[in-house]
């Protein structure tokens, strides 16, 4: 590889973004441009902060920092492992996360709506706690936590990994308004009631899941796949939810691509899609109260997923009926 005339750190970037679009990298963790991503490993192999002034753009590398910047390349391209877990580190409502393969690289647009304190959907409700569903490193709960001191923020997952990266990140970040709990989406919340539940659940349906770029395979399958039509856990999650929301609460899911499937599937079901700044991304918004409207078609769905669960899912969502 001839790379004696690369000199300085713009030259490094725009070396590597070159080569990662040449290679043909996937992007979609963290950052969807070969640039960005490119940068990023760059500023990590030097020891620089993620937003070093662009005045030392051409400040010169040492031999031994250009290798090391290199090294990092020739994995990303050779090994298609995600940015964020060749450097450790990702980036979710302007926080630093610790990344690796216990849990999936934070990236959801739900970052926005925390900084902006889920307005304008929250309105002037009071909330006192909040949930964050299947919160895999714990991003969406500590940022909760971080940007909301006064709320009592609960995070759940069923994996242990994940939780374990997840308690890593709550002292990383110094939130002590936040409890990790494992659970299999509501079961292990019993009795447990929130203004608020946030909740970004696998929703890749099997064959996209089957089809992912090789960058997808370091991450875990249980946080990606989610049946035929990307489903399977957002109608529970539909369906528990109105017993663990308050009389005013608020759901907050993201389904990403199989939004479609569900306004199919729940065609009367008021959901407010959420329009970000780059546009709509499959994030809902659903009152407690049109949830309990809508219980026994939601359940109807939910339960249908799997009947050989159904016993032991009834006993974990409580009675038939919400009142």
């Amino acid at each position: 590889m001839i790379t004696h005339q690369l000199k300085t750190i713009v030259d490094l970037i725009r070396y590597g973004a070159s080569r990662f679009n040449a290679a043909g990298l996937t992007f979609g963790h963290s950052y969807d441009n070969a640039i960005d991503e490119a940068t990023q490993l760059t500023l990590h192999a030097l020891h620089l902060p993620h937003d070093l002034s662009p005045v030392y753009a051409q400040s010169r590398l040492t031999e031994f920092e250009k290798e090391e910047v290199l090294t990092l390349f020739i994995r990303r391209i050779e090994e298609r492992v995600p940015a964020a877990y060749l450097t450790g580190e990702a980036w979710f409502a302007g926080l630093s996360f610790k990344s690796d393969a216990r849990a999936l690289v934070p990236r959801s647009p739900i970052a926005e709506l925390i900084e902006t304190g889920f307005q304008p959907w929250l309105g002037d409700r009071d909330v006192r706690r909040a949930l964050d569903l299947c919160t895999g490193s714990g991003c969406i709960a500590i940022a909760m936590a971080h940007y909301n001191p006064d709320w009592h923020v609960d995070g759940a997952d069923l994996s242990e990994e994940a939780l374990t990266l997840a308690r890593e990140n709550e002292e990383r970040l110094h939130v002590d308004n936040v409890r990790f709990v494992r659970s299999d989406l509501f079961s292990g919340l019993r009795g447990e009631h929130y203004d608020l539940i946030v909740t970004n659940p696998p929703y890749v349906t099997d064959d996209e899941t089957d089809a992912l770029p090789r960058e997808y395979s370091y991450e875990p399958e249980l946080g990606l796949r989610a049946g035929g039509d990307g489903l399977d856990l957002a109608l529970r999650i539909l369906r528990d939810a109105p017993l663990h929301l308050t009389d005013d609460g608020l759901l907050v899911c993201e389904v990403g691509e199989a939004e479609r499937a569900l306004v199919e599937l729940l065609p009367e079901l008021p959901l407010a899609w959420v329009e970000f700044k780059v546009g709509q991304m499959g994030v809902f918004v659903a009152e407690r109260h049109d949830l309990a409207k809508h219980h026994a078609r939601i359940r109807e769905l939910a339960d249908a997923r799997d009947v050989a669960d159904l016993p032991e899912r009834e006993a974990s969502a409580g009675p038939d009926t919400l009142f």
